[in-house]
């Protein structure tokens, strides 16, 4: 694989051929948050806080780092008032579907997220897909789902495959930001006894 040249930050980072922006940020030591990234599955873009400004001056444009493939001349900023200010939007919604989450708690403080904009919808799960991607894709049991579309979407374990198969597992469990999955876990093994 090539070797590219980008700027992220100011910085001059070099990346290989196919690395995503995101992954590009993180060999060079650059943080960018992010719920839905893990590096055993595909890219997957669903929580959006990973979201930069590429380009510069009045052509600048916003699109999500953990898709988005690094390119030869790219110029990245990972903090502006602008992605900061959608950041804190996403976290605020977050907040209110899983308000005691740690993980949430902890990007609220640094982004300065008001915990209760939002109207609690506490769901606790925020659609990350970690447990459902890797389930399928790393371990290939498709114990685990979603259900439903829109606002009514949420995750859920197949009780057929999840009675055999999850509870030796449970290897998509730390991988909850929201600590949600394990809790859905327990009532699901709850009423199927």
């Amino acid at each position: 694989m090539s070797e590219i040249l980008l700027e992220i930050d100011g910085q001059k980072v070099k990346a290989k051929t196919g690395m995503t922006v995101l992954e590009a940020a993180k060999a060079a030591g650059i943080r960018i948050p992010t719920l839905c990234y893990h590096e055993k599955l595909e890219p997957y873009g669903g929580c959006r806080l990973c979201i930069v400004e590429l380009g510069a001056g009045e052509r600048k444009k916003i699109v999500v780092s953990c898709v988005y493939l690094a390119e030869e001349g790219l110029v990245v900023t990972t903090r502006s008032e602008k992605i900061d200010r959608i950041r804190r939007t996403i976290i605020e919604l977050y907040l209110a579907h899983a308000p005691d989450a740690f993980e949430l708690l902890e990007l609220a403080k640094e982004y300065g997220a008001d915990r209760d904009r939002f109207a609690k919808e506490a769901s606790f799960c925020v659609h990350c897909g970690l447990c459902v991607r890797y389930c399928a894709e790393v371990k290939k049991k498709f114990a685990v789902g979603f259900v439903d579309r829109g606002t009514r979407k949420e995750i859920s374990f197949v009780p057929e495959i999840a009675a055999e198969e999850c509870w030796d597992c449970k290897e998509c469990f730390p991988l909850c930001p929201t600590e949600a999955l394990q809790a859905a876990f327990v009532l699901m093994r709850a009423l199927s006894l």
